[in-house]
């Protein structure tokens, strides 16, 4: 079992930043990729960001390249997504995953997920 435990969502005007973490416990952090995902009122879980064990490759999708970056740090036992720029189209809830699979862009590849941290962005 992995539990990951999500930090840093608030209240951001448009064009401001946050930085999100995702802690995890259990067993060993390092021996899993990490995603973030995004759900909106009304829609869908929807891929962000995910970056492999090693932090060799990160992947981002479209709406997010260029203002949002992942990051982990092994010896912390965290994963982090820093948002710049943000848009009031990125408003969610945002849930960081865990897997030891591939498809890091899809749900169901992820058995563990932390329990979401607000981000709202007015304009």
């Amino acid at each position: 079992q992995v539990q990951l435990v999500e930090s840093g969502g608030g209240l951001v005007q448009a064009g401001g930043s946050l930085r999100l973490s995702c802690a995890a416990s259990g067993r060993t952090f390092s021996r899993y990729s990490v995603g973030w995902f995004r759900q909106a009122p009304g829609k869908e879980r929807e891929f962000v960001a995910a970056i492999s064990w090693s932090s060799d490759r990160t992947y981002y999708t479209d709406s997010v390249k260029g203002r949002f970056t992942i990051s982990r740090d092994n010896a912390k036992n965290t994963a982090y997504l820093q948002m710049n720029s943000l848009k009031p189209e990125d408003t969610a809830v945002y849930y960081c995953a865990a897997t030891s699979g591939g498809g890091l862009h899809l749900v169901r590849e992820y058995a563990y997920w932390g329990q979401g941290t607000q981000v709202t962005v007015s304009s």
